[in-house]
């Protein structure tokens, strides 16, 4: 019996012990039945061995039957599974390339290949493939890597996986869900804020039909633009616009590098009334608030950077900067400075202590402002202080501190950062002065404790790396110095100012626009000697100024040899090298940048030295037919149009010019 099912080779089901045990009790009854009978009587007995033969040849007959149809069952269900398998393999739309150990091609699918122009190329190196699937194939054996990757092979693109354990590469043609992608990515929205940044002065000066010419060529201009790139725009009041498009159109706007901006600069400059365009442009998210946000905060970053240029920003991602080719306008009106006065008066009436701190190495226009800040924290019955360590000052300042010392005047003005940080509270305020970026802030960590309460004032111009959240911001890329906007505001104090500075301070904050003008000849406006006036007329000594920014022989003689290294790039870039192993003043770098400037067919410098053991200096210097601050922002800097700076950390000078050689080569490609 054994060997008849076992040469049935029943299935699992059929063998299973239960089904026995039924099969055993259904014969076993029968037997009875036939014994029964039997004893019943002999006619009866046979009758029910008839019965129990039959049943046992039906169940023994009824298994076979069973046992043969369930193996046939099986055997086609595998065969259809097996030739589905090879089917799937030779037909379905998914490339197989089998390679050995030596990457030689053992066997392909016929639908990859297709993708291989019908070549034969079994037998040959894995090499011989498409240039960009082999470099894919490749990477992902050197990296151990069994990840999806995409490439484009010829027209299509595709999903490789490579197995190289097993020597498989398995390719899937996405091509047409790529394009239903690159078409939902093309067809995303972009919300645009743009803002005539001079519109309010000039139309203050226009009459009403020259109002209304100027109204008509900027709506007209923006119009024909918006056509031209499919954008819709819509004007919300006299110098604000809407402009929505899709990705697939800034794109094109992004290629163009913005035109509208030069268009609009030039032909109203003709007319005499220069108009510059701000525009502020967001994507990259699902909701239009958040696009809307960050349109507004990039437009704000336009603005902060002194106008004239393009902030587009994907959301969570860098900005990318367009135009910004012209200066600054000096705004006539002081209303700002009104309003900006008011406010951080109000903002120190809550403080129950005001710190007021500059960038690294601070000049005398950081603390030139700084003490005016001081001072006006304190005619509000505010304690306030100047952030700043005296042991280490560069010689300018340190020659402003003795003075004041020789004179006895406020020497209580200064604290160390370490007693700053112990006692500042909750209620404390920290006014930023002459910079707004965080990684080059006098001590972060007063900065780090207060970041919640802080206040921004500024002349450069606005960079992404800026406070979340500050309380009061004024920055004015037009303005020569902080030390401008801070005596403006000093004016707006009760009494018209008077007696909030003595004469060394005020002196210290004309030697700041001094600096920073260089000596009234840069970025200077009628605003400017309005303040160097004001600062004159309350006892700023013109002689001691002079005395602060007195060089030294051996500043001159450094200043001297870095001139002298001068190397000519682009025919009218002038890149100047420090000694490597030679520390240079900050100020020393930047006027050997300034000499530099001054040399017949120089159009921009840069000053590379280094400034302390671990970081090296860039100062650079444009005529303002370069863009230097777009340079300087590429190596982690910032400023103006024609004057900016950065900072470069364990790093040698001839790596620094080597970035540096980069970043302008970077700059000229884009413009």
């Amino acid at each position: 019996m054994k060997d008849f099912l076992r040469k049935l080779e029943l299935p699992a089901f059929v063998k299973d012990s239960r089904l026995t045990a039924s099969l055993i009790i259904v014969l076993s009854l029968s037997f009875v039945g036939f014994i029964v009978g039997l004893l019943i009587s002999p006619l009866y007995g046979l009758a029910m061995l008839l019965l129990f033969i039959l049943t046992c040849t039906f169940s023994i007959y009824g298994i076979y039957v069973l046992a043969i149809n369930t193996n046939n069952y099986a055997s086609n269900l595998s065969y259809r599974i097996k030739r589905g398998e090879q089917e799937a393999m030779i037909k379905m739309p998914l490339g197989i390339l089998l390679y050995d150990e030596d990457q030689q091609i053992q066997w392909v699918n016929p639908y990859l290949q297709l993708f291989l122009k019908n070549n034969d190329m079994i037998g040959t190196s894995l090499k011989n493939l498409d240039e960009q699937l082999y470099k894919s194939i490749n990477d992902a054996i050197r990296d151990k890597d069994t990840n999806n990757r995409v490439i484009r092979v010829g027209k299509h693109k595709c999903e490789i996986v490579v197995q190289n354990d097993l020597g498989v590469v398995y390719i899937l043609d996405i091509t047409k869900y790529a394009a239903i992608e690159r078409r939902y990515q093309d067809q995303r929205l972009s919300i645009g804020l743009i803002f005539i940044d001079n519109y309010d002065e000039l139309s203050q000066a226009m009459g009403d039909q020259n109002l209304t010419d100027m109204s008509s060529y900027i709506q007209n201009a923006l119009n024909e633009y918006a056509k031209r790139f499919n954008a819709y725009l819509k004007r919300i009041d006299e110098d604000h616009y809407l402009l929505l498009s899709h990705m697939i159109d800034l794109h094109k706007m992004e290629a163009d590098r913005f035109s509208i901006l030069d268009k609009v600069r030039k032909e109203s400059s003709r007319c005499n009334t220069p108009l510059t365009l701000s525009v502020g442009i967001a994507f990259g998210s699902e909701s239009l608030n958040d696009i809307s946000e960050q349109a507004q905060s990039n437009l704000d970053l336009a603005l902060g950077r002194g106008g004239d240029q393009v902030v587009v920003r994907q959301i969570g991602k860098d900005a990318h900067f367009y135009g910004g080719k012209s200066n600054p306008m000096e705004k006539r009106t002081r209303v700002r400075a009104r309003v900006v006065s008011q406010a951080l008066q109000e903002l120190f009436k809550d403080a129950d202590h005001v710190f007021v701190q500059g960038h690294k190495s601070p000049d005398l226009d950081a603390i030139g402002s700084a003490i005016g800040i001081v001072k006006i924290a304190r005619i509000h019955g505010v304690k306030a202080n100047v952030i700043l360590d005296l042991s280490e000052l560069n010689y300018d300042v340190e020659r402003l501190i003795k003075k004041m010392q020789e004179a006895g005047v406020d020497q209580e003005i200064f604290i160390s950062p370490d007693e700053a940080v112990q006692i500042a509270t909750d209620n404390s305020l920290l006014v930023l002065t002459d910079h707004s970026k965080y990684s080059i802030t006098y001590n972060q960590s007063i900065y780090d404790k207060m970041k919640n309460r802080l206040v921004v004032i500024d002349h450069h111009r606005r960079g992404e790396e800026f406070p979340e959240n500050p309380m009061l911001v004024y920055i004015e890329p037009y303005a020569s110095s902080t030390c401008e906007l801070v005596t403006e505001m000093i004016e707006y104090q009760p009494q018209g100012g008077d007696g909030v500075l003595n004469y060394l301070e005020a002196t210290a904050m004309l030697a700041g626009i001094t600096v920073d003008s260089k000596e009234f000849s840069l970025r200077t406006g009628t605003r400017t000697f309005d303040a160097a006036s004001y600062l004159r007329s309350i006892g700023a000594d013109s002689q001691v100024v002079s005395y602060l920014l007195k060089e030294s022989i051996d500043n001159y003689l450094k200043r001297s040899y870095l001139v002298s290294t001068v190397d000519m790039v682009h025919s009218n870039m002038a890149i100047l090298s420090g000694n490597d192993s030679e520390i240079y003043d900050a100020i020393i770098i930047a006027q050997a940048a300034d000499t530099a400037l001054s040399l017949e067919g120089v159009s921009a410098s840069f000053a590379i030295a280094r400034r302390s053991n671990s970081m090296i200096g860039i100062s650079a210097r444009s005529t303002g037919k370069i863009n230097v601050q777009v340079i300087m922002e590429k190596l982690g800097g910032g400023g103006h149009l024609s004057n900016a700076a950065t900072q470069l950390d364990n790093i040698s000078v001839s790596e620094a010019k080597e970035r540096l050689l980069q970043a302008i080569d970077s700059y000229l490609q884009e413009n």
